[in-house]
């Protein structure tokens, strides 16, 4: 058989509300979830169960049996050589390691193995990364609603160069019974999308100013590069401006790296391809 190749798409959380605390310590969540043209990549061979790290992120992962990636196949009892290419930053709050281990799942079911029950133990975000396209994610991850696709909007995903420890921002809350997402209209392109997000929050990103003060300056330059709408995605410290042209979005890209961050233009992507 040969190598099989899945993309692992940045996920990002347009609108993120915490709706509730559960007495086992999960978190209610309602957020509206897209991906974006870039990611981590998975290759897949057959064999005993391995991990390769490798790309310009690889050295904030280092293997180790906890990794997503091999608790994934384990999840679904099945072995493979697994290579990670890491292209994203570690604990950026896009969804890096759930959309590895989505990945992994649905290169192990190419390779003639079923999907597993239960996929949200691994991550809240693992149910919505298997499908890579715009859902709304309710629960504790276990519900995902898909959604009709976005227009290809120009985009900016920028990283401070922080990793932002997603227990310290939860507990950093001050409310967790919020009220939900409002409805989610069929969204026609930029401007109805970021009037509609205008209305929304994360509700993540005020305890994470809290910790990491430098989210508040990433916005602010997304915001002054002429971003049409920009947030924290997930717990941080990764942000996102959307804008209406790529060339902008190329632009402000380049800017924002000039602070020494991570940044990239890149566009709200399609669904993946069934394979």
């Amino acid at each position: 058989m040969p190598a099989i190749v899945e993309p692992a798409p940045a996920k990002l959380n347009l609108a993120l509300h915490v709706t509730g605390h559960r007495p086992d310590g999960y978190h209610l969540l309602d957020s509206l979830v897209a991906f974006a043209g870039v990611g981590d990549v998975v290759t897949m061979e057959p064999g005993p169960l391995s991990l390769r790290v490798e790309g310009p992120f690889a050295a904030g992962l280092p293997v180790s049996d906890d990794n997503l990636c091999l608790r994934a196949a384990r999840l679904a009892g099945a072995g493979a050589a697994i290579t990670l290419t890491k292209n994203l930053p570690v604990a950026s709050g896009i969804g890096g390691g759930s959309a590895d281990a989505a990945a992994v799942l649905r290169g192990l079911a190419r390779m003639g193995h079923a999907l597993p029950a239960g996929t949200e133990r691994l991550g809240a975000d693992v149910p919505v990364c298997l499908g890579a396209s715009l859902a709304r994610m309710e629960g504790v991850g276990e519900i995902v609603t898909p959604l009709p696709p976005l227009p290809a909007i120009p985009l900016v995903l920028a990283n401070p160069g922080i990793a932002v420890s997603t227990p310290q921002v939860f507990a950093a809350m001050d409310r967790r019974d919020n009220p939900g997402l409002p409805p989610i209209p069929r969204f026609a392109g930029l401007a109805d999308l970021a009037d509609w997000l205008a209305g929304t929050r994360n509700d993540l990103e005020a305890p994470a100013l809290t910790i990491a003060p430098v989210i508040g300056q990433v916005l602010e330059a997304l915001r002054a590069t002429g971003a049409a709408f920009a947030r924290m995605s997930g717990s941080g410290a990764t942000c996102f401006g959307l804008y209406d042209r790529p060339d902008r979005a190329r632009i402000a890209a380049d800017a924002l790296k000039q602070h020494g961050w991570w940044a990239v233009a890149t566009e709200l992507a399609p669904p993946l391809a069934p394979r």
